[in-house]
């Protein structure tokens, strides 16, 4: 397991840096980039017995949901938030492409930056409560970030493996 080579010297700097950490994976866990590398856009839109979700379908899910969530942070749970239906507002409604596949993984990456952008900069106050949302703190929401995509995470790399495309390098 990867250690940093200088640990944070204060306690908010170390759990800046775990959270990071827990954003990107790749400790108990597959590192996010790695469990969505190499994904051969031929199979993207395949499905198996038992399986509800095609690659597609969880990656679309994961960008969405983790968009919804960063929105949700930036304001604070405020009147600009625009709460979406759920389930049908977090699932895609057609089979992917390559092209949407390409753009759906960099948006996806480029929230996830933002995430790790929000979790390092010490100006965010990560425990205090939202106005418009008492009890959720931008702590609460990174984590719940990182919970989800490594649950989803998860499902990815269980088809891949069904589908005979793990590891990425198979």
């Amino acid at each position: 397991m990867p250690r940093p080579s200088t640990a944070p010297t204060t306690p908010d700097a170390r759990l800046r840096a775990e959270l990071v950490a827990v954003l990107r994976g790749g400790h108990a866990h597959v590192a996010t980039t790695d469990a969505l590398a190499a994904v051969p856009l031929d199979r993207i839109n395949d499905r198996i017995d038992g399986v509800a979700h095609s690659l597609w379908d969880l990656l679309e899910h994961l960008r969405i949901a983790q968009a919804d969530i960063l929105d949700f942070t930036r304001v604070r749970g405020g009147p600009a938030y625009v709460e979406r239906a759920w389930p049908d507002d977090f699932w895609p409604e057609a089979p992917g492409t390559p092209t949407s596949w390409h753009a759906a993984l960099d948006a996806f990456f480029s929230d996830l930056d933002a995430c790790v952008a929000l979790a390092e900069d010490p100006s965010v106050a990560l425990f205090a409560s939202f106005e418009h949302a008492p009890g959720y703190t931008v702590l609460r929401e990174l984590l719940l970030v990182a919970d989800h995509n490594a649950h989803h995470l998860g499902q990815v790399i269980t088809l891949r493996r069904h589908l005979g495309c793990w590891p990425p390098d198979a």
